[in-house]
Parts: C-alpha cells; structure tokens; sequence
C-alpha cells in the first residue's frame, strides 16, 4: 500500500503529468483538494474507488482515511493542485505518515507560476534584466511569514517576484516594494487569475495601479501576482546559449574551410 501525493497541476485537466493521471485511474482511494482541484481529473478514479473532497475536511480526518485505507491495504491517490512541493500542506502530511509507518511517494505537478508564465508567453529570466525567480507569499490569516523572508528583504534581488495567496494584501506589497529602486510605481507587474480553469484571467498594470485594477476586477482569491522588470521586457540582449560565436561541448569550435 502507497499513498501518492499527486500534482494535478493548476486546473486545465490536461496538464496533469501522465504518470500522475495513471496513477489515479488506478488508486481504490482518491483524496483532492476539491476548491483548486477540477473534478474531470478524479473522475478518473476507478468507477467503484472511494473518492472525497478534502476542502471541508481537517487534518486529523483526512490521515483517518489514509490510515483506513492502509489497514485495508489500499492504494491511495492524495491529489493536490499546482505542484506538491509549493503551498500545499504535504509536508504536515507526510510527517502524519512517518509517525504511523505508511509508505508514500510525491508524483510533480505544473506549478501555477510556470502554467502563467506559459500562457502570457513570457519568460521570467532575461539575460542581464533578470535571473532570478523568487517565489514567496505574504502574511494574512495563514501563518506568519519567518524572519528574514519579508518582502521588502527578499526584492533587495530586483528578482521577478511570484507571489501567492496575496491577492487581498496588494496594498501591502505595493508598500513594501515601490520605494525599492528595482521596482517602484511604474514596475510592471501582473495579476493571473485562475490559471488554467475556463475562466483564466490576466491583468497587467504597473504596480502602483494594481490594488485599484485588481478591486475592479473584483478579484479576492486564487490568484498569483508576478512583479518585476522582466515583464514584457522588449529591450534585451540575445542569450549566449545560441551565439554563434561560443562553443562548448555540443557545439565544437567549427574548422575554417580553406
């Protein structure tokens, strides 16, 4: 018996991983987080598998199911949104699974930051504007954000900023990152809103606009704001990657043709 921590990615139903989805259709168990996870993906689960939202459920209840599932010896798929390893509550899990000896294993999902960047077109490293991905959230009812992790502290980077779970707090990182010289007022920045679900929705504005554009918008959560200056950078220099003029192991230095 395993229990399969699956990435389900951040809501189109195929962007989950092939394994992933195998993985599913094959688990008598199927637990999802049903407020970010579409339901065409645990329908998957085979017809007669007992399959639960996890959204109103509580930590003891859901390693009660888990542990329910192990002494019967079944599989169980533990579907998460976006990718396992970012904000997902596994690893309070996992640590529930130690303590209890039930084996598990983590299956990556497309993360939400990767899925928005995919359909704005839009690479967040740029050479000599921005190398750096810095992906962080800010403090609201969740739990407070550790010493040295403040956003004013982390952009000292001019990184590109992903930052989640902050829709309702933009003030806030509107205070603490435009009196930064790498970003201020007119930095560009980008609301993505549901990412993935039929409803996706984009916004850019500079981040001293963005708190007003977002209140329009009437957006108040499942959305993830990227900030930075390589946003829709324009003005950039061509990477070294394909430069014909370097050579590496894969593309030797060529011998001139008499």
């Amino acid at each position: 018996m395993t229990v399969h921590f699956i990435g389900a990615g951040p809501g189109a139903p195929d962007l989950i991983t092939v394994r992933g989805l195998r993985l599913i259709e094959a688990c008598p168990v199927c637990l999802y987080a049903g407020s970010l996870v579409p339901r065409e993906v645990v329908e998957a689960a085979p017809k007669d598998a007992r399959v639960l939202d996890t959204a109103p459920m509580t930590l003891d209840e859901i390693i009660a199911e888990i542990q329910s599932a192990h002494d019967a010896g079944l599989d169980v798929a533990r579907v998460h949104s976006g990718d396992p390893s970012l904000y997902g509550a596994t690893a309070e899990q996992m640590r529930r699974l130690d303590a209890a000896g039930i084996p598990y294993d983590v299956t990556p999902g497309v993360p939400a930051f990767s899925a928005a960047a995919a359909a704005l077109k839009t690479e967040l490293t740029i050479p000599e504007v921005c190398q750096t991905v810095i992906l962080t959230r800010t403090a609201m009812k969740s739990s407070s954000m550790p010493d040295g992790e403040e956003l004013s502290t982390l952009a000292k980077s001019g990184a590109t900023l992903a930052i989640h779970l902050s829709i309702r707090n933009i003030p806030h990182i509107q205070r603490e990152l435009t009196p930064l010289a790498a970003y201020g007022e007119d930095c560009p920045a980008i609301i993505a809103y549901r990412v993935g679900w039929p409803d996706e929705t984009f916004i850019r504005a500079p981040l001293g606009e963005l708190h007003r554009k977002a209140r329009e918008a009437k957006l108040t959560r499942t959305a993830l704001i990227f900030v930075g200056r390589a946003l829709g950078a324009k003005d950039f220099i061509d990477s070294k990657l394909y430069d014909g003029t370097q050579v590496h192991l894969l593309r030797p230095k060529r011998k001139s043709v008499a």
